[in-house]
C-alpha cells in the first residue's frame, strides 16, 4: 500500500515553494540573530594581556603522567580527557573561558564525557604522554603542533589523540566540534563534511564576498601564479559571513597587514562555490573540493603556501591583527624555514628584538 498524491502540479508545486520560502527565511533570522548574538564575542583585543588569566575551578591539575589521569576519567565512567594548552596572558583564552566555557550547556556536556588538564606551552615540567614518551609541556605543546592558544587535544578511552583544535571559536562553533568527537562522528567523516551538513545552502554560496585590492582576479592557476617566487596565501570565506567582514572591516583594513600581504601572492575563495581552481601542485579543480579535501570547516580559514606550493600554516579560527600580523610576519620572513613551530619561531623573534 501506498500514498497517490492527487494534487495538480500547479499546486504542489506552490505549496513546496511556500515552505522553502518558509524555512529559508527562519534560516535568515537565525543567521542575523548568530550574526548579533557573536558581535562582540568576535570582537576583542588580541594583545597580551596584562593581568595573568584565571582557569575555571574545574579544570585539574596534571599528574605526571597522562596515563593516570586517563585512568581516573575512565573511573568516573568518562570517555576520555582533554589536554588544554594556553598561556597566562592569551586574550583568546579569556575569550574562550568567558563565551564556551561560561555557557552551563557546553560545561555540562563538557565535563560529562571528558577531565580537561590545563599545560602552559611555556612550561618546563616534566609530563608523559599516553603513549609512554616524556614530553615538557612546551615539548608537548610542540609535538601537538599547538600554533596558537588555546588548543584542545582530544584523547579516546584508549588513549588515542583523536583530534585537535586550535585557537577560539565562537560557542556554536566550538560546541559542534564537541559533539563531532564526543559522538563518534570522528570515525565515519571530516569534521568539514560534519559542519556542511549544518551550513544553510545558497544562503552561503551566492551572495557575495568582501572585494579588496590585494586579492588576485581569476583565473586561479596557482602553480602559474607561484612562478613570481612570492609565498601564497588563499582566503577561503563564504557569503553573508559575519566572521569573514570583521576580518576585513577589522585587522585586514590595519596598514602594516596589508603591507605584508603585498608581498605575497593572494587569493579568495568561496568554500561552498565551483570556481575553478589548479592547486598549487597542479590539481585541477573546484573551490568547494579543494575546501573539502584540505579539511576547511570554519569561515574565513587563511591557508599559506610558500612559493614552491607547500603549505606552510593556516589560520582556521577567530583572528585578530595581532596574530594575524604575526602569521604574516612569520610566512614573509620565511620563519618556518628556522623554526617549524610558529610559537617557538615567536619566542625566538622576541628574544631577538630585546
Amino acid at each position: 500500500m501506498y500514498y497517490k498524491n492527487t494534487y495538480p502540479p500547479t499546486i504542489r508545486f506552490s505549496f513546496f515553494l511556500l515552505i522553502s520560502l518558509v524555512l529559508n527565511g527562519l534560516l535568515l533570522c537565525q543567521q542575523a540573530h548568530a550574526s548579533n548574538t557573536h558581535h562582540d564575542i568576535l570582537k576583542f583585543n588580541d594583545h597580551p594581556l596584562a593581568h595573568e588569566l584565571i582557569y575555571p575551578d574545574w579544570f585539574k591539575t596534571s599528574q605526571p603522567d597522562l596515563r593516570d589521569d586517563l585512568r581516573q576519567a575512565k573511573k568516573a565512567g568518562k570517555k576520555g580527557i582533554i589536554t588544554y594548552f594556553g598561556q597566562n596572558h592569551c586574550p583568546y583564552c579569556e575569550q574562550f573561558i568567558k563565551t564556551s566555557l561560561s555557557d552551563p550547556g557546553i560545561v555540562n556536556y563538557l565535563r560529562l564525557h571528558y577531565d580537561v588538564i590545563a599545560f602552559n606551552i611555556w612550561g618546563i615540567d616534566d609530563v608523559t604522554d599516553t603513549d609512554g614518551r616524556t614530553y615538557t609541556e612546551r615539548g608537548l605543546a610542540i609535538h601537538y603542533k599547538t600554533n596558537f592558544t588555546p588548543s584542545l587535544v582530544f584523547y579516546d578511552e584508549k588513549g588515542r589523540a583523536i583530534f585537535r583544535l586550535r585557537g577560539f571559536y565562537p560557542p556554536y562553533k566550538f560546541r559542534a566540534a564537541l559533539r563531532y568527537v564526543t559522538e563518534g562522528f570522528y570515525k565515519k567523516q571530516t569534521l568539514h563534511e560534519y559542519m556542511a551538513r549544518a551550513e544553510l545552502g545558497d544562503f552561503f554560496r551566492l551572495g557575495g564576498l568582501n572585494e579588496r585590492d590585494f586579492f588576485s582576479k581569476p583565473p586561479y592557476n596557482l602553480p602559474a601564479l607561484l612562478k613570481n617566487g612570492k609565498p601564497l596565501s588563499v582566503f577561503f570565506e563564504q557569503s553573508h559571513c559575519h566572521a569573514c567582514d570583521l576580518l576585513h572591516s577589522g585587522p585586514l583594513n590595519n596598514k602594516a597587514a596589508i603591507k605584508e600581504l603585498d608581498k605575497m601572492n593572494v587569493i579568495q575563495l568561496n568554500m561552498w562555490k565551483n570556481t575553478p581552481v589548479i592547486t598549487p601542485n597542479g590539481e585541477k579543480t573546484t573551490a568547494k573540493n579543494w575546501a573539502k579535501k584540505l579539511n576547511i570547516f570554519y569561515a574565513p580559514t587563511l591557508v599559506f603556501f610558500t612559493p614552491k606550493g607547500k603549505e606552510i600554516i593556516r589560520i582556521d579560527s577567530v583572528a585578530q591583527f595581532y596574530r594575524l600580523f604575526g602569521v604574516l610576519k612569520y610566512v614573509n620572513k620565511a620563519g618556518y624555514k628556522q623554526e617549524k613551530n610558529y610559537q617557538m619561531w615567536r619566542l625566538n623573534q622576541r628574544k631577538i628584538n630585546n
